[in-house]
């Protein structure tokens, strides 16, 4: 469950110090869980490459652009997941659309010892067709305490989900799935799916009621799974849901955006059953939001316990936390100039963030703070 904590310090503030640059539209950093201090930048096109000590190797460990669509704004390489036993399995997986425009999730190997996986190692999971070019990304993790592989999946496009998605579990488009890639061929459904065994409905999906999740992540201490969704035309919205997790959540997308109705009417709407988001923010404060994380490392101890996010278009970042009379407290920690397409954890808990354009993988730190140690 979300720990309480003290309020964050009122003159806090957040900026971001260069790492590396040089990338061609990186939208994703990770980790491999290997003690390596290794950072993955994903770069939109198809590319992974691994940054080391402020150095970025020339070989990329994946290059799978000759299979990457990524011509239209929402489509191309979106994220890498490294499976729990990579250190000894080599095993990772990655989600991307295609040259047909599907939305592909697919499992590939690597020499854990060596610098590269092999792109001839594919092995295909799930391909989910999309029937247009937005809301096509999303990304997958591991889930810390069950080991299974979660895949967030955009509503399928447009505005305003006229086909019907997001309320429609017979379609994996508007859910969060959830799987066992643990089995040989494929992949199975773990019997704890909330649709198990119900033909009208997809058994992969862990929740639905999703417009487009484009990040989403897990404390790695507490293990509940935060959920940013990018609104429609008014409400970016944060949730929670808490561990232990339970299936079946409906996050009301296209019933309500936020929580407001959608789209807004006079006499509301059925909200019985919905979960309504912990903060969210209207327009004036962005277009687009980007989840983060909760910060766990060890360099600046007032962000302990706190979530860091932003929005793509406007730069700004906010931290969220709990107050001590539990109540959620969102504030702005900074405004930065370039575009965000995404933050990253690092092995040991320090986060980051890049610059769409810019092509620069940067840290997230605290000022008005100094670093422990």
């Amino acid at each position: 469950m979300a720990l309480p904590q003290s309020a964050l310090p009122s003159d806090l503030r957040i900026d971001a110090q260069v790492v590396a640059t040089g990338f061609d539209r990186p939208i994703f950093v990770g980790h491999a869980g290997d003690a390596s201090g290794r950072l993955f930048v994903v770069e939109k096109p198809g590319r992974i490459l691994v940054v080391q000590n402020g150095q970025v190797r020339s070989d990329p460990f994946l290059d799978i652009t000759d299979r990457v669509r990524s011509d239209a704004y929402e489509q191309g390489l979106f994220s890498v997941a490294f499976h729990p036993g990579y250190p000894t399995n080599g095993r990772i997986f990655v989600d991307y659309t295609d040259h047909n425009g599907d939305s592909v999730v697919s499992e590939f190997t690597a020499d854990p010892g060596q610098a590269r996986a092999d792109p001839q190692s594919e092995r295909v999971l799930l391909q989910i067709e999309q029937p247009y070019e937005n809301h096509n990304g999303g990304m997958i993790a591991f889930g810390p305490r069950d080991g299974y592989l979660y895949i967030s999946v955009g509503d399928g496009g447009s505005g305003g989900d006229p086909l019907g998605h997001g309320q429609n579990a017979s379609t994996l488009l508007g859910s969060l799935l959830r799987i066992d890639v643990n089995t040989d061929p494929g992949y199975a459904v773990p019997v704890e799916n909330p649709f198990i065994n119900q033909p009208d409905k997809r058994s992969e999906i862990f929740a639905y009621g999703l417009r487009n999740v484009w990040r989403f992540s897990f404390d790695r201490v507490t293990g509940d799974l935060w959920l940013a969704d990018v609104g429609q035309n008014d409400l970016e919205e944060v949730h929670l849901a808490l561990a232990p997790l339970r299936g079946g959540l409906n996050f009301g997308w296209n019933i309500m955006e936020g929580s407001a109705c959608f789209p807004p009417v006079v006499t509301g709407c059925a909200t019985e059953g919905l979960q309504i988001p912990i903060a969210e923010y209207g327009r004036d404060f962005g277009c687009s939001i980007t989840g983060g994380y909760v910060y766990r490392g060890q360099a600046f101890p007032a962000l302990a316990g706190a979530y860091i996010f932003g929005d793509y278009c406007s730069g700004r970042v906010w931290t969220l936390h709990l107050d001590d009379q539990g109540a959620w407290q969102m504030v702005q920690r900074a405004d930065f100039d370039f575009l965000i397409p995404t933050f990253g954890e690092g092995g040991d808990g320090e986060l980051y963030v890049t610059d769409d354009n810019g092509g620069r993988l940067l840290r997230v730190i605290a000022v008005n703070e100094p670093p422990s140690g």
